[in-house]
């Protein structure tokens, strides 16, 4: 759920869709694709493509697996062309929600994101009555394991990041779209690799969810619609309360 608001409160939801290592490395896929459709299939000329190639090094996918994602990416494999889509919406009590989709084919996945909104307690929202309640950012995580957040966060403010939230198990740096590349070049060359690098939807205002019912419906359609094959991301403004929160994991 990169950009959204409180991380820790719905981790536990993210940990265990991207714990299949199948789902991995199928976003790692799409990632190195667009990457080399957009910049080019040599990743030292291609920041993002190196970006994305370490991360999924990082997480064991095999090296043949990501050749084929370069060579698609290309068109050298031939085939549809990737495309990317951000479909809007709403979810339960009225809560935001952007998904970013990568595909081959665009009716599949309108139907389906469409499917998952309305079996779920929410719909599908025209382009722009969402994503102004967004603010674009260049999102960058890296590894807490040997890296200080006094350490990261002078590194990065130097280079023009805005912000810097850490857990204990990683360290998240929000900059504006322009700097991305500046704030990243500056971490891998202090020592601290971006384990990855994209851009996020950062909710401006959040919707507090206080209703256990309301929250259980809310993560059940962020869960659906981020298990999607063809989604990337997915962006929502929602955060739950203490209390309601406490109840769910009762």
């Amino acid at each position: 759920m990169a950009g959204h608001n409180k991380w820790s409160k719905v981790k536990h939801i993210k940990a265990r869709v991207d714990a299949r290592k199948g789902k991995v490395f199928s976003r790692f896929a799409q990632e190195i694709s667009i990457a080399a459709r957009d910049g080019g299939g040599d990743p030292d000329l291609n920041p993002r493509l190196r970006t994305a190639i370490e991360g999924a090094k990082a997480h064991s996918m095999p090296k043949d697996n990501i050749e084929r994602a370069i060579k698609k990416g290309t068109g050298e494999l031939g085939g549809e062309a990737i495309q990317e889509i951000t479909y809007e919406g709403y979810g339960p009590g009225g809560i935001a929600i952007m998904v970013e989709v990568a595909t081959d084919n665009t009716n599949r996945s309108a139907a389906k994101v469409r499917e998952i909104f309305t079996k779920n307690g929410g719909s599908i929202a025209t382009p722009g009555s969402v994503s102004y309640q967004f603010d674009r950012k260049g999102e960058i995580r890296i590894s807490a394991e040997g890296n200080s957040e006094e350490t990261v966060m002078e590194t990065v403010l130097e280079a023009g990041a805005d912000d810097i939230q850490s857990d204990p198990e990683q360290h998240v740096v929000y900059c504006e779209i322009s700097r991305l590349n500046a704030v990243a070049s500056a971490l891998s060359e202090a020592g601290m690799m971006p384990v990855s690098r994209q851009l996020v939807s950062v909710p401006q205002n959040p919707s507090v969810i206080e209703d256990v019912t309301a929250a259980k419906q809310a993560l059940r359609l962020y869960e659906l619609l981020d298990d999607y094959e063809d989604t990337m991301d997915v962006f929502t403004n929602f955060e739950i309360s203490d209390e309601a929160l406490a109840k769910l994991d009762a």
